[in-house]
């Protein structure tokens, strides 16, 4: 393929439609399902551009996870700030051994008993919205808050300790923040969790920490690897959880004849279709995951090669026409269950169901406790996190 004919990713988006994939990615989707592209790096890529041959990558086991393989995508860009997050970046076995020492604390079950815990964490919140300046930025006092909190109560740190826990977590997110700064913040975090655990090897309580602990000592884990566990779930959880509040807000904000439907209604069942489609019609990891060939794979027809790389993006994969109708329409009406948000196959996200009940809250909350919320900026002054690894806006201001 001539150079010329190699687009390069990631793609701009249209400055009017920022809620909107890239034009030029909808244009690849709709001339091919495999398309080259190329990095910032120079190195090239193949992008599956259809949400099927997603899916299916997506639960092939020649195709890993292991950044560490050959022909596995570069960063999005120099400053992207991948690293190499424990059994996330890993495949089976040693994915499958790390991640079943987790998966209990996020079943479905144990994540609807935290649900009043999160309902009084998302009303306190915004109690202290009401009370504070008007209008205010809805990232630094309701979006970037609430996951700090909710993992606080997950791991089973003391409540005294919150404010030092939330001061770190949004140090190592800020913005404006030094790398220097992020690493210090999250050397600090890590120190803290490595004390939080050893006093649970001694002391077990009823906490995911505790659970952690009880791997090492059964011999499972190091104590350093349970250190990395636990911030591994910090961080995962952290970022995408916070942009996805905000980003949703502003999202329903545009489209108030949406917002009014969700406002107006109590029903658990359309509040939770209503996260969804908001998590198919929203691109938070919109720079896509990224995978390495282990085999030869056909895909429409094309055959990928062990060693090259793939990267699928959820951008066009949940505004697949084929899929799902009028995509590029938020309708919370939509039965959008079938969006690959949090991914597909072993490495989706262990903690959607967590993901999904935090948004169920706070969806089904703010809008009502504030009825009259609205935008105080226009959308085009809206900083929105285009260089950033996860999308979102960096500010939300707000009034009512």
């Amino acid at each position: 393929m001539a150079d010329t004919l190699v687009p390069d990713f990631p793609m701009p988006r249209a400055a009017r439609c920022p809620f909107d994939p890239p034009p030029a990615l909808k244009e690849l989707q709709q001339q091919a399902p495999l398309v080259k592209v190329r990095q910032w790096d120079g190195s090239e890529s193949w992008l599956v551009t259809r949400y099927a041959d997603q899916r299916a990558l997506l639960g092939d086991p020649r195709v890993s996870a292991d950044p560490d393989r050959p022909g596995y995508p570069t960063k999005a860009s120099p400053a992207a700030g991948e690293g190499k997050l424990s059994f996330i970046m890993m495949d089976d076995p040693e994915h499958a051994r790390l991640r079943r020492m987790v998966t209990a604390p996020f079943a479905v079950k144990r994540v609807e008993a935290l649900r009043p815990a999160v309902q009084r964490i998302v009303d306190g919140l915004i109690d202290d919205l009401l009370a504070g300046p008007n209008p205010a930025d809805l990232v630094e006092t309701f979006a970037l808050p609430i996951p700090s909190l909710v993992i606080c109560e997950l791991l089973g740190v003391p409540y005294a300790d919150h404010a030092f826990f939330q001061d770190h977590t949004k140090t190592m997110v800020h913005r404006d923040a030094t790398p220097e700064q992020r690493g210090q913040a999250s050397r600090e975090v890590a120190a803290y969790l490595a004390g939080l655990i050893g006093e649970r090897v001694t002391r077990p309580q009823e906490d995911l920490l505790s659970g952690i602990a009880g791997r090492v000592i059964a011999g499972e884990l190091t104590h350093q690897q349970a250190t990395e566990m636990a911030l591994l779930l910090l961080i995962a959880g952290h970022e995408t959880t916070a942009n996805m509040i905000a980003l949703g807000t502003l999202a329903l904000l545009q489209h108030p004849d949406q917002l009014a439907l969700l406002r107006e209604s109590d029903d658990p069942r359309f509040i939770a279709g209503a996260v969804e489609e908001l998590l198919r019609y929203l691109h938070i990891t919109h720079l896509g995951r990224r995978r390495a060939v282990t085999e030869d794979i056909e895909i429409g027809g094309q055959v990928v090669k062990a060693g090259e790389g793939l990267i699928m993006v959820n951008e066009i994969g949940n505004r697949d026409p084929e899929v799902f109708a009028d995509p590029d329409r938020l309708d919370l009406t939509r039965d959008a269950r079938r969006h690959v948000a949090f991914g597909f196959g072993v490495h989706q996200c262990l903690g959607q169901p967590l993901a999904r009940m935090e948004l169920q809250v706070v969806y089904g909350t703010l809008y009502r406790r504030i009825p009259t919320l609205r935008p105080a900026c226009a959308l085009e002054d809206v900083p929105f996190k285009h260089d950033a690894f996860i999308y979102g806006v960096h500010e939300l201001p707000v009034a009512w």
